[in-house]
Parts: structure tokens; C-alpha cells; sequence
């Protein structure tokens, strides 16, 4: 099986033969080694030193030097707003404080649809709509990893600094239904 040996990140991607894509969640963005199968029916072998987070635009490039697409799945996310930019910078504290996954944008944020935390929005006084649309986490404080385009860290640890329970780097571990402090 041929293998895809490291990435081509979006904003260095000029050129080169694509053959195929992948589209992927935000948990199997997180990945280091596993076999994979393009929207096209190729097969190969992501096989890099270390677990990176792929991006939206990123390749993967093959030893042959072909490409594949990487393409962000879109997910069943709450979008949360706040009335205030005080209000949703209170909000954000709370979600961090419950060490999920969350995409921090000027206006909003976005996690993994849960009703327990779109609750504890809605009761301290903010919105929180499903949407569906690609989600891209930050990479948080144990990340070593580098910005990108659009304003956000990844990194190598992501998986194992939380905990990864399942060996691999893929973030079962962050599913919807992960609360350290649900109750708080």
C-alpha cells in the first residue's frame, strides 16, 4: 500500500497532481498513522513521525509525490453567542473550564453539539444553535504546534494531553459526551 508521508499545508500548496480527496472530521484530522480510502477509492497509509492536526487545503503527499486533498467534514456543532463581547469572553471561560474542544471566533463559538453545555449557555444568559458546519478546534495550552491561516494553533500533543484512552491520536477521547466538570 502506498504511503502519505507528510503534508502539504494549504497556504504552500501551488501545483502538484491531485488524485484524490479526503474528507474528514475534526477527530480525524488529529491523526499520525492509519490506512485511509480517498472519495475516490484510492487506499493508502498516512504514515508521519508524529500525530499533526490536518487542515481544510492541506495534501497529503504520497511517495510517488501525488496528492490528496484534505477537505474539513462538516459536524453537528453549537454555535454560541453572547449579547456582549464581555458576555462571550464569560462564556468561553466556562467552556474551557469543562476542557472540550472549542473553535473561538470573533463573534461566536463553536463545540461539539451537546445539550448539557447548551443549557449551561442558555442559563447564563447566551445562545446556542445547532449548525453544521467543519470544526476546527484550537489547539490549546498543551499544543507545541503552529498558526495557520486562520488565526489558531495545532499541535502534536492535542491527543496525548488529554488522555487519548483508545492508543491512537484520532480524539475519541473529546467526543460530544467528554465532561470533566459537567455538573459545575
Amino acid at each position: 500500500m502506498i504511503r502519505a508521508t507528510r503534508i502539504l499545508r494549504r497556504e504552500h500548496l501551488s501545483g502538484g497532481e491531485i488524485v484524490d480527496r479526503v474528507v474528514l472530521d475534526s477527530g480525524e484530522r488529529h491523526r499520525r498513522r492509519v490506512g485511509m480510502r480517498g472519495q475516490g477509492g484510492l487506499r493508502f497509509l498516512l504514515d508521519l513521525p508524529e500525530a499533526v492536526v490536518l487542515d481544510d487545503g492541506d495534501a497529503l503527499v504520497l511517495e510517488d509525490g501525488r496528492l490528496v486533498w484534505v477537505e474539513a467534514a462538516p459536524e453537528r456543532l453549537l454555535e454560541i453567542r453572547a449579547a456582549s463581547e464581555h458576555a462571550l469572553r464569560r462564556l468561553i471561560w466556562h467552556i474551557g473550564n469543562r476542557h472540550i474542544p472549542a473553535e473561538i471566533g470573533a463573534e461566536a463559538v463553536w463545540i461539539a453539539d451537546d445539550h448539557v453545555l447548551a443549557d449551561m449557555v442558555r442559563g447564563l444568559g447566551g445562545t446556542a444553535e445547532p449548525v453544521e458546519r467543519p470544526f476546527r478546534p484550537e489547539g490549546g495550552a498543551y499544543s507545541g504546534g503552529h498558526a495557520h491561516g486562520h488565526g489558531h494553533g495545532h499541535g502534536d500533543a492535542h491527543g496525548d494531553a488529554h488522555g487519548d484512552a483508545h492508543g491512537d491520536a484520532h480524539g475519541d477521547a473529546h467526543g460530544p459526551h467528554h465532561h470533566h466538570h459537567a455538573d459545575g
